[in-house]
């Protein structure tokens, strides 16, 4: 028999046993297929999740140069200003580089450049010299370009920028000159040639342009008189009749006291500063005239002659795209933005140019007549027999207007050379 006090000692031991068997660590048992494996305890802060995605990369800027040829400081310089900085404002990764180039260097100095292999991207002019660089290879064609997006563009638009059924320019301006007059000093302005001679007779001071800009600024006095530049193979018929009759009527005229004048800033700031009632120039002057003169300035067609109304050239103003250019695609957006419904616009109400699209409301009743004498007018010829009238026939009018020919003989000298120069035989 086990004393009492054994019994008791034993039961204490069994208690402490199992007490200290409670505390120990059991053998980890492996997740069954059925069982999540236990989260492991973080030893560090986990990242946090990114609840933005990343910003992207800005994109490259495009940078364009761009030359022009208005006068500095003029109306149409303004509203090409106004309407780039609006374009800038919408385009930001755009940098456009304006260069202004002298009327009287822009094409020459674009052929040289542009055959080197350099020139800026694009370029905007009247289409004078656009059948001749096309055929020099210095304009990039558009027709890819520009499909379905003139849709709004007049046909003599299109017209204007075509050379051999393709396009090479994003037409803008329709231009060709006719006669401003100031209301003050002529109230009735000339209808008909007789009636601007009598004008002048009576001491109405007329400006007209000699010098090599006389073959441009005359050119609608042909068809008033009956005349005809060239058949439609481009051979001269200028010598069997009108274009003499043309050029007497404007010898009368500086009979009468018609003042001519080779300077063309000379002969604008006459008319200007009031001391001209009358100067023939184009829709390019509308808006420094309407500076100086106000609700003075008028504007009508150039009167019609004794052979039917005069017609003379009419241009397009275009943007012209450099085949060297990198940013063709660029080149062309910005091309048809200024020369767009908006743009277009600004150019009518600033610089007072006739626009092209039929989608731009002009209010200005000067415009208007501007618009209206540029689609009466002569389309300007891009063929290649185009380019040999303007020696011939600028040397007809100087030898004429500083009394070294008579107009028949002039007229036969340039139009024999004209021929000569474009192969047709006498």
């Amino acid at each position: 028999m086990v004393p009492r006090r054994w019994f008791l000692w034993i039961i204490s031991l069994l208690v402490i046993g199992s007490l200290l068997g409670a505390c120990a660590t059991p053998t980890p048992v492996p997740p069954t297929a059925t069982q999540a494996a236990p989260a492991a305890s973080p030893t560090a802060p986990a990242a946090a999740t990114p609840t933005t995605a990343p910003s992207p990369t800005p994109a490259p800027k495009t940078k364009l140069t761009i030359w022009h040829a208005y006068h500095t400081g003029g109306s149409e310089e303004q509203a090409l200003t106004q309407i780039l900085k609006n374009y800038q404002q919408k385009n930001p990764n755009v940098e456009v580089q304006v260069l202004a180039i002298p009327f009287d260097q822009i094409f020459t100095k674009w052929e040289t450049e542009v055959a080197a292999g350099g020139g800026p991207d694009m370029f905007t002019a009247p289409n004078d010299q656009l059948g001749k660089e096309v055929r020099a290879g210095l304009i990039a064609p558009l027709d890819d370009l520009l499909k379905g997006k003139l849709e709004n563009v007049a046909p003599i638009g299109i017209q204007g920028m075509q050379v051999g059924g393709k396009i090479y320019g994003v037409p803008g301006i329709v231009k060709a000159v006719a006669l401003y007059y100031n209301k003050s000093t002529v109230p009735e302005p000339p209808k008909t040639t007789d009636d601007l001679l009598k004008l002048v007779k009576a001491g109405k001071k007329l400006v007209l342009y000699a010098g090599g800009a006389a073959a441009y600024f005359h050119f609608g006095w042909y068809s008033a008189f009956g005349g005809q530049l060239a058949d439609p193979q481009g051979r001269c018929i200028a010598d069997k009749g009108g274009v003499a009759e043309a050029l007497q009527f404007l010898l009368d005229l500086k009979a009468a006291g018609a003042q001519f004048e080779s300077d063309l800033s000379k002969g604008a700031t006459l008319f200007r500063q009031g001391k001209a009632d009358m100067i023939v120039d184009g829709p390019w002057m509308l808006g420094d005239y309407k500076k100086d003169l106000g609700d003075k300035l008028g504007v009508v067609p150039l009167p019609a002659g004794p052979k039917g109304p005069a017609k003379p050239l009419t241009g397009v103003d275009g943007w012209y795209i450099n085949p060297n250019s990198k940013n063709k695609e660029a080149a062309v957006a910005l091309a048809l933005y200024i020369f767009g419904p908006e743009g277009l616009k600004i150019y009518a109400d600033v610089a007072g140019d006739p626009p092209v699209r039929t989608d731009v409301q002009v209010t200005d009743p000067l415009v208007k007549t501007f618009a209206e004498a540029a689609a009466a007018g002569f389309p300007r010829p891009q063929e290649a027999w185009f380019d040999n009238y303007w020696g011939p026939f600028g040397d007809m009018f100087t030898a004429v207007l500083e009394g070294k020919a008579k107009p028949a003989d002039a007229v036969a000298k340039a139009c024999a050379d004209m021929n000569k120069a474009n192969k047709f035989s006498p």
